[in-house]
């Protein structure tokens, strides 16, 4: 539910607007040098300030409570928290009774029986891929050399990324995006098929990451137009290398050798300045709702860095098998 992967394994916690958010990782080799200051570049990457994010400032100091001594690893489960402090609670009450378009007020409010949190959408909050990116630096640490890196490719189907974000802010609106991810330097041989493909696990890890609604492996849904004669990739060299890589790097469920490379699709951030139109749950009527707050006008601007820790743990739990 909370908990991914089998040897490798995370745990995330807390919720948008609790007291702490954080991460248990469990099954870290020992040895491995790891300093507060290591996860900087990459949180950095995944906080808001830019154009185009949310107005919402939160320090993302990572405490690591367990699994540390003198700089090391130990090998014991791995603790890290991040305190919330930048919260505005009072702009989210009014959707018990009106669930915003797009999130997932209504589904949770009737899942959970009104217990839920629906502060800054609680434990289902974007929020919580902080704990994920932190949990990805421990796994890039162990599986080098093999290296991740993720881009957005396009923001509201466009190339030009800056001129579709500040089109979207002047429209009171939102877009998503398409964030390209390349790892290099996998082994031969990681997956394990049938239920454990190297796909699978990633998609499954992948669709955790609010807002994401779609993944392709190499040539991706083009293979479903393509002919065999297209779509295979001729092995050129006897270490597995091949011409083209439309298969992403896997073949049969495991990695062949070649960079494993994927893209994720990033849907708009549900919540935007532009009046819409729900039901009140208390009147049963159809109302028109203002969401009022800080949100990101393109969330996918700040993915890249959670779809590479996602695909780090992922290997990581990979090679541990």
């Amino acid at each position: 539910m909370n908990t991914f992967g089998r040897i490798f394994r995370i745990h995330i916690f807390g919720e948008s607007h609790g007291e702490n958010i954080g991460v248990v990782v469990d099954g870290c080799q020992e040895g491995i040098s790891l300093q507060p200051d290591d996860f900087g570049p990459d949180l950095a990457r995944r906080r808001s300030g830019a154009k185009g994010t949310t107005a919402r400032r939160e320090p993302d100091e990572p405490k690591i409570v367990s699994g540390i001594y003198n700089g090391y690893t130990t090998g014991a489960p791995l603790a890290i928290l991040f305190g919330n402090h930048d919260a505005h609670s009072g702009d989210y009450a009014q959707f018990r009774e009106m669930p915003r378009p797009g999130h997932a007020d209504f589904a949770a409010t009737k899942k959970w029986n009104n217990f839920n949190d629906l502060r800054g959408s609680g434990h289902l909050s974007g929020r919580l891929t902080l704990a994920l990116t932190a949990a990805g630096v421990v796994a890039k640490k162990c599986i080098a050399p093999i290296v991740v890196n993720a881009m957005l490719t396009e923001a509201g189907g466009h190339a030009n990324i800056d001129e579709a974000v500040e089109k979207t802010i002047r429209e009171n609106d939102s877009i998503g995006g398409v964030v390209a991810c390349c790892v290099q330097h996998v082994p031969v041989g990681l997956g394990e098929p049938f239920f454990d493909t190297v796909e699978s696990l990633l998609a499954h890890l992948l669709f955790a990451i609010p807002a994401v609604k779609g993944v392709e492996f190499g040539a991706g849904f083009a293979a479903a137009a393509m002919k065999g004669s297209q779509h295979n990739d001729p092995i050129i060299s006897p270490d597995g290398k091949t011409a083209t890589n439309n298969a992403g790097g896997v073949t049969g469920g495991i990695t062949n050798g070649n960079d494993l490379f994927f893209r994720v699709a990033v849907k708009p951030t549900s919540s935007i300045i532009r009046p819409q139109q729900t039901v009140n749950l208390a009147t049963g009527g159809i109302e028109t709702l203002e969401v009022r707050g800080r949100h990101d006008a393109c969330i996918a601007l700040r993915v890249p860095v959670i779809v590479e820790a996602a695909a780090a743990i992922v290997l990581c739990d990979l090679l541990k098998f």
